[in-house]
């Protein structure tokens, strides 16, 4: 980094290691430097203003460490990145596009707006914001949370939670936590059913909703919940349709696999063998979609004997 003798202080050089070479007009005053200095620097090329009020203490390009702290120097000191660019900096995903997502707390208002750098607000950012990390940002857990109040599609929430339980960033009792100290939340049943069935192996909130929002939402035969099966082996099934030879399974598991999964083929196979045809549903499409998981489901019970017709559950039902 390149310093004009007059700022070559301890002060300043240790923002500039911590804050990847940036600096903002009001730490330079808070160490008793003039920042008419830092902007000849820019005029002359040898220093960069990458935002109004914010220095780079070098000629080269910006790296993504760099963006991000310019981008938290220009809003103000108490902003930290969050959402995309907090998972990105958390290495739960990898970069999503170039723009930082910065939260600030709700009592501040950024003023003015900056290329590629977009603010959230939050009443709680004191309680999420991760305490060591560089560059600030949002807890894990709360980065997560995050990015489901702002998805569009119950197959984004399951995307971020199960990729946050997989890599092994966080765990359910942890997400939990963090979605317990949280008054508003999109998506909140749904990431609680999960969680569940993450922690506990539960599958019941997810046959719940089953239950309710395919099942008896769209007059769909009655079926019986976790049967089970007793044979060389036993096995339960979430749902069975035994009179028209239909089995669900609902997998409620995140990241399920290993020995359960076999467990799932050996139960499919021999529902197989004895002519019973198995659904299989997940989050993503109870949750989301339990109009078309109906018409699915009736379709293949019609297929299989049932003389019924599946009824609309609303104006906007796929059912037709």
């Amino acid at each position: 980094m390149d310093v004009p003798s007059y700022y070559d202080i301890a002060g300043l050089r240790e923002l500039l290691e911590r804050q990847a070479g940036l600096v903002s007009s009001a730490q330079l005053r808070g160490l008793c430097l003039d920042p008419r200095v830092a902007r000849r620097w820019v005029a002359a090329g040898r220093w960069q203003r990458p935002h109004r009020g914010v220095f780079a203490a070098f000629s080269g390009p910006l790296g993504r460490t760099a963006h991000v702290w310019a981008a938290i120097l220009w809003a103000t000191p108490d902003a930290v990145a969050s959402h995309a660019t907090a998972a990105e900096l958390h290495g739960l995903t990898d970069r999503l596009d170039d723009r930082i997502h910065l939260t600030v707390p709700v009592s501040r208002r950024v003023r003015g707006q900056a290329g590629g750098v977009d603010v959230h607000y939050a009443h709680r950012l004191p309680l999420t914001r991760h305490p060591t990390a560089n560059p600030p940002r949002t807890r894990l857990d709360d980065t997560v949370l995050d990015l489901v109040d702002v998805s569009s599609r119950a197959r984004d929430v399951e995307t971020w939670v199960t990729m946050a339980v997989q890599k092994r960033l966080t765990t359910s009792t942890r997400l939990a936590d963090a979605l317990m100290r949280r008054k508003k939340i999109r998506w909140r049943a749904m990431v609680e059913a999960m969680l569940v069935d993450v922690a506990e192996g539960a599958q019941s909130p997810l046959e719940l909703r089953h239950l309710r929002a395919v099942e008896r939402a769209h007059r769909l035969p009655a079926g019986v919940r976790q049967r089970r099966r007793a044979g060389e082996r036993v096995i339960w099934v979430d749902v069975d349709y035994e009179r028209y030879h239909t089995r669900v399974e609902l997998d409620g598991r995140v990241g399920h696999d290993g020995e359960g999964r076999f467990r799932d083929r050996r139960r499919d196979n021999a529902g197989t063998v004895r002519g019973a045809w198995t659904l299989r549903y997940g989050h993503t499409e109870v949750f989301g979609e339990p109009c078309r998981v109906a018409q699915e489901q009736a379709r293949v019970l019609r297929d299989r004997g049932w003389t019924g017709r599946p009824k609309r559950c609303g104006s906007t039902c796929a059912i037709r």
